[in-house]
């Protein structure tokens, strides 16, 4: 028994507790956080008034910014009612939000958090624990990113089924466009996974952190399949510019339409851990995991428990960075048609995924795989491509058609004035303004 208790058993066991936890408590965070962002990107204040005293005037407030924002939604999602709609599939009806929100809660296992600690032994209520180089991560296994990538592309099946259970012509709609998506865009990811392992040689996280610390982040070396593999997590995790699966204007909520309480909450809090856990990928690939150079504690050599936990600051802290990257970029572009997503897919990323590859491929073959080389080879890559675009054939079955008689299309000798005629609606200040009021 003593044998089998080890730190890194213990490190493990803690790691698994604390992290799914914080991705639990951040995927309420992040809706504030998507709040307030958007409101400071339209120039709106967004939430700041909620406190943690819901409404008791007997208790403090504490608004501290709205926080209490998130703790007031997530009990409405517990009070509401929970309402299955007639002539369901209620086993697949209830399975489909537990099936999108646990692959993006089990992923984050062989996420190397805190890099190498050399443990000593520890005794703990009497026990004994063996001690070691210990791995601040959930599992440490050697094939962890197959294991991630495997992971994530199980999140598919929430949505489907959710949207076939439904029983709604919108809902299955939603996951028809969901299930094509995903399977599209597992391909271009793969093969970015793999330009950036090529130049790696290692499946292994830790050996990936440290092959970043030694030749520099990946995100330099390889940064058209940074691009690429950026895109397709948002594709994954039905983020904008590629949430067709529940585009309002055409499904009403697309494959939730029917859900509702907490059966309904577990889809958008899967969308969130599944960001969380796809930036952590991304970090771990190309932002260097925790590393950052000059940082004392931030190093792979640096083995102390005070320096495991800088590391998970710096990796943590980096992971909320791009969840928050990826709001700034759904509140900036619009969203895409569905034959645009499949063609940007097909047509796009998929063939330039392939060239890199290819190119990598060579690179590595040669021995070039240094930061100057791969960084020239990236940028030829991207003159390639963005001169090849006017020769590719276009895409014209969705083309726009004139309206005959509007204001883009007017009519023979029609005068067309887009701007309004009143001169209080042309005032940037009506009220301290020039105009008089009437």
């Amino acid at each position: 028994m003593e044998g089998l208790l080890t730190v890194q058993l213990l490190i493990n066991v803690v790691m698994c507790v604390v992290v799914i936890h914080l991705m639990l408590v951040h995927a309420g965070l992040f809706i504030w956080f998507e709040r307030k962002i958007s409101a400071y990107m339209q120039d709106r204040i967004g939430p700041n008034r909620t406190g943690f005293n819901l409404g008791q005037e007997w208790l403090p407030k504490f608004p501290f910014w709205g926080l209490g924002q998130s703790l007031a939604d997530g009990l409405k999602f517990f009070l509401k009612e929970d309402f299955t709609p007639a002539n369901v599939d209620k086993v697949l009806f209830s399975a489909a939000p537990l099936l999108g929100i646990i692959p993006a809660l089990i992923g984050f296992i062989v996420i190397p958090w805190g890099g190498v600690w050399d443990a000593p032994d520890l005794n703990i209520l009497g026990l004994h624990f063996s001690g070691g180089p210990v791995y601040f991560a959930a599992a440490n296994i050697n094939v962890g990113v197959v294991y991630l990538l495997a992971v994530a592309s199980l999140g598919v099946y929430g949505v489907t089924l959710g949207g076939w259970a439904s029983n709604n012509k919108f809902s299955f709609l939603g996951g028809l466009r969901s299930t094509a998506q995903m399977i599209s865009y597992e391909i271009p990811m793969g093969l970015a996974l793999l330009a950036a392992l090529l130049v790696v040689g290692s499946v292994f996280p830790e050996e990936i952190v440290q092959h970043q610390a030694e030749n520099g982040w990946m995100i330099f070396v390889q940064p058209l399949a940074a691009a690429i593999f950026f895109i397709c997590a948002l594709a994954e995790a039905n983020r904008a510019p590629f949430d067709n699966a529940e585009c309002e204007q055409e499904l009403v909520g697309g494959f939730h339409t029917e859900y509702s309480s907490m059966r309904y909450a577990l889809f958008p809090m899967g969308e969130y851990c599944h960001m969380t856990t796809s930036s952590a990928f991304f970090t771990l690939l190309f932002l260097g995991g925790y590393h950052l150079p000059f940082l004392p504690g931030a190093q792979p050599e640096h083995t102390a428990l005070v320096a495991a936990l800088i590391k998970f600051a710096i990796f943590f802290g980096k992971t909320v960075l791009m969840v928050c990257f990826m709001m700034v970029v759904r509140w900036t572009l619009p969203r895409l048609r569905f034959d645009q997503v499949m063609m940007v897919g097909w047509q796009g990323v998929i063939p330039i995924s392939l060239v890199v590859v290819v190119v990598t491929s060579f690179m590595v073959y040669f021995g070039q795989t240094g930061l100057v080389p791969m960084l020239i080879a990236n940028i030829a890559m991207a003159i390639v491509v963005i001169a090849a675009l006017p020769l590719m054939p276009k895409y014209t079955a969705n083309r726009r058609i004139p309206l005959y008689g509007s204001r883009f299309s007017p009519m023979p000798d029609e005068i067309v004035v887009t701007q309004p005629t009143s001169r209080l609606a042309l005032e940037d200040r009506p009220v301290q303004g020039t105009v008089a009021s009437h």
